[in-house]
């Protein structure tokens, strides 16, 4: 029987660790904190899953959650009108939903990770609830066959340098501000729709509203991604979660009224439901070299950490977690040499790159081009539908987003179909 260590027990740890317990490896799972501390902690991200990762979930039968949590069946654009929030209400310049094939969901991470924690102890995995420290990993590589590190945080990435190549960020792009509240209003366009809401405000930042699961039920999420120095950037250093959330409705009655409308009567979910901080998004190289001289492969973010600005995180992890499992039961009985780890992680960088590629695109001011492509979306619903469709295969973008050629090309077949 192998042995693995897994360290760290978000998204892609659990999955990952659950899925070879599940095809008989003995898994060692290292947390640096009980399902009970997670649980009852702060909120971890803003997540929101679409269907093929929810499909890996399904996959290994780990969607416990699947019929509580709100099925959203849409993704809304809207982009404020340019220069109309001072003075004045803003006007919405755009402002359309597109249709999912599948629908996605959002489970509240403490609720999820805290679940599957204690479902790999139930099924006999051996959880180690300790920080990990380089130290720590350089004794344990001896005993284990393979070593894989996805704790997103601390000093463990630093193992796993900087891939300039593929980072063309050296700082954080956005100021990120999230609260988890109840009592959010429906859309009134479409008040039986679960959906995404993406508020474009050009200049400034943009506003995500998303439905969720929480430890308290459905709640909504309200996430500001700021651009740095600018007028979202203000939570830094706000420690109470009353003064959050009511720095976050100011600012969304100041640049997206349509959306604070129905937020009047919010409260937050719970005293842990407010979460702010800013990272660079970067890709790091995926084997990591202990002093000892052991290897440990990254997972996830720990290697390819985006932006949250195209809400692909989690739909990533998973996504890392299924191509990690896959290649690990491929291997069989041999080593898991380096030569292995970096053709594991190619052929998760498959995906990856075409996240990276958006979501860094997604970051700059957008080129005309994507404002005509936004606005054509309004009037040509394929266009909004193919948008919305491709949170869920970001490699459809190649096709139809990137190249101002491309762009027209796709929306003359569509307009003259």
């Amino acid at each position: 029987m192998r042995k693995i260590l897994v360290v760290g027990a978000g998204q892609s740890g659990l999955q990952l660790a659950l899925g070879l317990q599940s095809h008989g490896y003995e898994v060692t799972l290292m947390s640096n904190r009980t399902a009970d501390e997670i649980r009852s902690g702060r909120v971890m991200s803003t997540q929101c899953m679409f269907d093929t990762a929810l499909q890996h979930e399904r996959d290994l039968q780990l969607n416990f959650w699947e019929q509580q949590a709100p099925k959203i069946g849409g993704l809304g654009v809207s982009v404020a009108a340019p220069g109309s929030h001072d003075p004045g209400p803003t006007q919405r310049a755009i402002d359309w939903l597109g249709r999912l094939d599948g629908y996605a969901q959002s489970v509240d991470q403490r609720v999820k990770m805290a679940g599957w924690m204690e479902t790999f102890a139930q099924r006999g995995g051996q959880l180690v609830i300790h920080g990990a420290a380089v130290s720590d990993l350089d004794y344990f590589s001896r005993a284990y066959d393979l070593v894989m590190v996805s704790a997103g945080k601390g000093e463990l990435v630093q193992m796993f340098g900087r891939d300039p190549e593929r980072s063309p960020y050296g700082e954080p792009q956005r100021a990120l501000a999230v609260a988890y509240v109840h009592g959010l209003g429906p859309r009134p366009e479409h008040p039986d729709l679960d959906a995404v809401r993406c508020n474009l405000v050009p200049g400034v930042g943009e506003l995500f509203v998303m439905p969720t699961l929480t430890t308290s039920g459905r709640a909504d999420i309200l996430f500001w991604e700021g651009i740095p120095g600018g007028p979202l950037d203000v939570f830094n250093g706000v420690k109470d979660p009353a003064e959050h959330l009511s720095l976050t409705l100011e600012l969304m009655e100041k640049f997206t009224p349509w959306e604070y409308a129905r937020a009047t009567k919010v409260e937050l979910t719970d005293a842990g439901g407010t979460l702010a901080g800013r990272y660079a998004p970067t890709v790091r190289n995926p084997v990591g070299r202990l002093p000892g001289g052991g290897l440990v492969l990254g997972v996830a973010d720990v290697v390819v950490a985006n932006d949250p600005i195209t809400g692909q995180g989690s739909n990533s992890a998973s996504k890392c977690a299924a191509a990690y499992l896959s290649s690990i039961l491929e291997r069989g009985e041999k080593e898991f040499d380096e030569e292995w780890m970096r053709a594991t992680f190619d052929r998760y960088w498959d995906t990856a790159q075409h996240v990276t590629k958006w979501t860094n695109a997604m970051l700059a001011p957008p080129p005309e081009h994507i404002i005509n492509l936004l606005g054509a979306a309004g009037q040509l619903p394929p266009v909004a539908d193919r948008f919305a469709n491709a949170f869920n295969d970001p490699a459809d973008f190649e096709n139809f987003f990137y190249e101002p050629e491309k762009t027209a090309a796709y929306l003359g077949s569509v307009a003259g179909a």
